[in-house]
């Protein structure tokens, strides 16, 4: 039976983006194991008929004894499961994964999901990383990146070189079944929903103070967040903004379709994304959309058509596009929300990224028969 292992720092991180191609791997008769920490959601896969291996790991922190630990836990893994190909996700299984796959000489595709804070803000770790990343991709069957940007970055900084065999797909892509278009139901009031985790990177400080700057010249004006606190400094001051009407919190959701089909628009003011799902969400849901100019955002929003682009970390500016959003027409807010569904319909269907990655597993499945 052919094999697939993939590796994972997360369960949400393949429910959330990554079970449709689990299902299909599956589908087509791939034996499918996951490797990532255990907890009961992970029964969600198992009951699916995927075998489960429990992998602790740090997802946040740099313990070099942890990492080289996990480092070896990969290498295990490998050779006890014997996989055709190893998948992975995220920057410690694309490095430590990558690495254990090498020096089993295992095929392997990485996926780069996004630079993380440790390239972001230029940590002190970067120059680590970079050197294991560069060993780690070295002998890659494939390297998936979610934007252009990100794909040039990892060549200048010389993790890959342009011989080897890249892809660029529009993220994890939208279920759109799931996230069914809703026409924009034009109201008195409006509502900018942020939807992300609540961390410094996604621009929620610049969404506070945009948010509080809009209140003070507008009453029909609402504005949610959603998302888990993922920095613990934002708590109080969620708090604070909540207390004085600024701001509706309402913390982790499972419902985010019907929030996103209750809102006005879609804001997410990030630093930058792998491909910002939480956008191609909300423009599946056919909501106009405001983010940030920069890589992995950018590429969700025709500016002017589907929503607009502000400068990274300015809350001057993202104050400027929801301003310029609410003195729209109604026409054009509903023609906005249609050009997001549109362009959802087009571009962001998971199936496109689902059928890239089957073609590329085939393919090494194929040369190594």
């Amino acid at each position: 039976m052919k094999k697939v292992l993939i590796l994972a720092n997360h369960f949400i991180t393949i429910y959330a983006f990554r079970r449709e191609l689990v299902k299909r791997l599956l589908e087509l008769g791939y034996h499918v194991t996951l490797a990532l920490p255990y907890s009961s959601e992970v029964d969600y896969f198992s009951n699916m008929g995927c075998e489960i291996i429990d992998t602790p790991l740090e997802r946040r922190k740099t313990n070099p004894l942890n990492d080289f630990k996990l480092l070896f836990q990969y290498y295990k893994i490998i050779k006890a499961v014997k996989p055709d190909v190893v998948l992975t996700y995220t920057i410690k299984p694309n490095t430590y994964g990558g690495l254990a796959a090498r020096l089993s000489k295992t095929k392997a595709i990485h996926t780069v999901t996004g630079l993380g804070s440790v390239y972001i803000q230029d940590m002190w770790q970067k120059r680590i990383a970079v050197r294991l990343n560069k060993i780690a991709f070295k002998n890659a069957k494939v390297v998936f990146f979610l934007n252009n940007d990100n794909k040039t970055f990892y060549e200048d900084m010389n993790i890959i070189n342009s011989e080897q065999n890249t892809k660029i797909v529009p993220g994890s892509g939208v279920n759109l079944e799931k996230f069914k278009y809703h026409q924009l139901d034009i109201k008195d009031n409006i509502t900018f929903t942020f939807v992300g985790r609540i961390l410094r990177d996604k621009g929620i400080e610049e969404y506070l103070t945009a948010a509080k700057q809009i209140k003070n010249k507008y009453k029909n004006v609402k504005f949610e967040v959603v998302g888990f606190v993922d920095e613990e400094k934002y708590v109080e001051l969620l708090e604070q903004y909540e207390k004085d009407d600024i701001i509706h919190y309402l913390g982790k959701r499972d419902d985010v379709p019907e929030i996103m089909s209750n809102s006005t628009c879609i804001v997410l003011p990030s630093y930058g994304e792998g491909r910002g799902t939480v956008l191609q969400e909300g423009a599946a849901i056919g909501r106009p959309l405001i983010t940030c100019n920069t890589y992995g955002c950018k590429e969700n929003v025709e500016d002017g058509k589907n929503g607009y682009l502000c400068k990274v970390a300015d809350s001057i500016s993202l104050e400027k596009s929801l301003d310029k959003f609410i003195n729209l027409s109604n026409e054009e807010k509903l023609r906005m929300g249609k050009y997001s569904r549109e362009k959802a319909e087009n571009e962001f269907d998971r199936n496109i990224v689902i059928n890239s990655y089957i073609n590329e597993i085939n393919n090494i499945i194929e040369m190594k028969e």
